[in-house]
Order: C-alpha cells, then sequence, then structure tokens
C-alpha cells in the first residue's frame, strides 16, 4: 500500500526483455530482494538492486494495463516506498494496480504563477469513481480532482509537486497512469451486490 507522495525522482537506465532497470539512492538505500516499490503508480518486485539502482520483472498484464512500456532509457520515474504502519498518511490509500493509462491533455500555468492546471483525459470506464474535490492518482502522485470534464479532470498541481515529480515534465499526448480511488471501487461492488451466488455456494 502507498500513500502517492512521491520520494524520490529516478530514471530509467534500461527497458527491455521484460525487465526495468531505475538509477535511484534515496529508496535503494533500504530496498530488498522481493519488496515492492511504486514506479510511475505501478507496484513492482524489487529483483535485483545495488547501493544505486533497482530492476524489476514486468508482466504482460502489467505493460498492458499501464504506460510503463513507453518509457525510453533517460526518463524520470516517480518511485515511492509502502507506506508503514507508523507513517502519517500525508496523501491517500494507493495500491499500485494501475486501473487504466490516461492521456495529458495540456499542461497551462496559473495566470498567477503559482501553479500550473493539469488536464487529463480519463478512460469512460473510469470517470465514474471519480468526483470533484476527491483524489486521484496519477504516475503515482496523489491529487486532488479540481474539476470534472465529460472526459476526464481537471487538477490544480502545486509548484512543489511539479519540481519534484515527473509532472513538472509531462507535455500533451502523453501517457500517465492513473489509479481511481480505492474506497469508490469498492463501494460500487456492495451497491452492485455479487453474481447472485450465496455465501456457500
Amino acid at each position: 500500500m502507498f500513500t502517492g507522495i512521491v520520494e524520490e525522482r529516478g530514471e530509467v537506465l534500461e527497458l527491455g526483455d521484460h525487465r526495468l532497470a531505475i538509477g535511484c539512492v534515496t529508496v535503494a538505500s533500504d530496498a530488498a530482494l522481493g519488496s515492492s516499490l511504486a514506479v510511475n503508480g505501478v507496484c513492482l518486485t524489487v529483483v535485483e538492486r545495488t547501493e544505486r539502482s533497482l530492476a524489476f520483472d514486468l508482466s504482460d498484464e502489467t505493460l498492458a494495463r499501464s504506460a510503463l512500456g513507453e518509457l525510453l532509457p533517460g526518463h524520470p520515474v516517480n518511485l515511492e516506498r509502502p507506506v508503514t504502519l507508523v507513517a502519517r498518511l500525508g496523501g491517500h490509500l494507493v495500491q499500485g494496480h494501475v486501473d487504466g493509462v490516461g492521456e495529458v491533455v495540456g499542461l497551462t500555468p496559473d495566470a498567477e504563477g503559482g501553479g500550473s492546471r493539469l488536464r487529463v483525459r480519463l478512460p469512460a470506464e473510469l470517470l465514474r469513481y471519480v468526483v470533484e474535490k476527491g483524489s486521484v492518482a496519477i504516475d503515482g502522485v496523489s491529487l486532488t480532482v479540481a474539476e470534472l470534464h465529460d472526459d476526464g479532470v481537471s487538477i490544480a498541481v502545486i509548484p512543489h509537486t511539479l519540481a519534484v515529480t515527473t509532472l513538472g515534465s509531462v507535455g500533451r499526448g502523453d501517457p500517465v497512469n492513473v489509479e481511481v480511488d480505492l474506497i469508490a471501487k469498492y463501494a460500487e461492488r456492495l451497491i452492485e451486490g455479487t453474481d447472485g451466488r450465496g455465501p456457500d455456494e
């Protein structure tokens, strides 16, 4: 489980043959083989480590459901270690299970110079889980929805977030990993009910 508070901006060293290698220092300092890490919002398992890098195996499912396959050497990535039971929940509950890939429509500086407005087009099937002033994770960053649109959301991004995450360098048409609110998905499932089978079937 993660919170969407990025700890480090790493750099892609290699991506090929279902293996992703990331250059990093902070998150590599206590990463063990088999431990989890969020890379652009995708929960991955560490399979190799050095003092300055980590490597992960990518399944076909991960490549199909996320934008990780679009990365190239030199690309920055958002990194976060799993939350502990004694950590402050600064963002929101993020599983690292990407629901779909969105598309950046634009990143426009605010008129007053205090940040930027990020607009992202979302897959239609995810829009029902998003509410104004609710939370959404974009490339692993916990963000608050400022405005809803027929095809996506607008988000007010503060200068600090632009500076310490990859969101400061996104451009029109860029793919981004999207994870909608976990509680909304569970609530929908409870309201809809199960597939009709009883508890003993």
